[in-house]
């Protein structure tokens, strides 16, 4: 009797164990769907032909035309594609880099330094955390109109330098990274606050550079409005500003369907390939950030 009532009460509590997995494994599942079939659609998309997306054929194996599609993206209008392209390399890479930089080295300063008002300005930087991009474009608009910078490569890169979020991450990377024993026997050794900084500080404080580059790298890719606001030349203007042109003026033109289905594959490209490259360091950086 013994025996049957462990062997049942074993059973009746492995149950809800085993109904809990399930249920997990279902939520897992649907958001894994979730993700992966809008990116399925698109490759899949990407490599049909006109007839076959207006024929709702995307997924069958006739109608092959993924090289086309990329001959006619590289030539249309006059090869336009190719120049925003490199436009948003150079916002989206140039502009992390140097934004993960600042707001790392002011996250350093918060954590390091005592200064007049500390709390208080921290205090703003994260108010600004919570201000959307959207409502800082018409206050930014009318600043680079007074100083003559509206359509110029200028006024899209200057905002992107500047996150409060980087600022904030840059300050938990520094208390967690950084132990001041260390700066202080740099200091004792003869070292300079610059020289303590890029010489002993800022290569402890490489995962959460590399953290910030990361999701600097990704909004400045995805930034939208701010680029529609600034620029009226095309020729200045980032993937995602010329995709929204071309699939507006597919309404009219329907040849513009095939490249913007495969520009937007290639736009997902940079993303998927930096977070593969700096996986390892992202990893670290979120788990310290986490811990502290």
């Amino acid at each position: 009797m013994s025996a049957t009532g462990t062997t049942t009460r074993t059973a009746v509590t492995l149950r809800p164990r085993l109904l809990g997995r399930s249920v997990v494994n279902v939520v897992v599942g649907i958001s894994v769907l979730y993700t992966l079939l809008p990116v399925l659609w698109l490759v899949l998309a990407a490599s049909k032909d006109r007839d076959a997306l207006f024929g709702s054929h995307v997924l069958s194996l006739n109608h092959f035309a993924f090289v086309q599609n990329l001959k006619d993206l590289f030539a249309m209008d006059g090869g336009l594609y190719g120049r925003w392209y490199g436009n948003s390399l150079l916002y989206a890479v140039l502009g992390a880099a140097l934004g993960a930089l600042v707001s790392i080295a002011c996250g350093y300063a918060f954590d390091k330094y005592r200064f007049p008002h500390k709390e208080k300005l921290f205090g703003l930087v994260l108010a600004a955390v919570m201000v959307p991009q959207t409502v800082l474009a018409l206050p930014l608009y009318l600043m680079a109109s007074g100083t003559g910078l509206v359509n110029t490569f200028w006024s899209v890169f200057i905002p992107v330098l500047f996150n409060p979020f980087g600022v904030y991450l840059g300050r938990i990377f520094s208390q967690g990274y950084v132990p001041n024993e260390v700066l202080e026997a740099a200091r004792v050794d003869g070292a300079g606050e610059l020289t303590t900084y890029f010489r002993v500080a800022l290569r402890m404080l490489g995962p959460g550079l590399v953290t910030v580059f990361l999701f600097q790298l990704t909004a400045i890719w995805n930034n939208f409005f701010l680029p529609m606001v600034m620029l009226s030349d095309q020729d200045l203007y980032p993937v995602s500003l010329g995709l929204y042109t071309w699939n507006s003026s597919a309404t009219v033109s329907p040849e513009y369907y095939p490249v913007v289905i495969t520009g937007s594959l290639l736009a997902v490209l940079p993303l998927i390939l930096a977070f593969a490259l700096l996986q390892r360091f992202w990893k670290s950086g979120l788990t310290a950030g986490a811990v502290k």
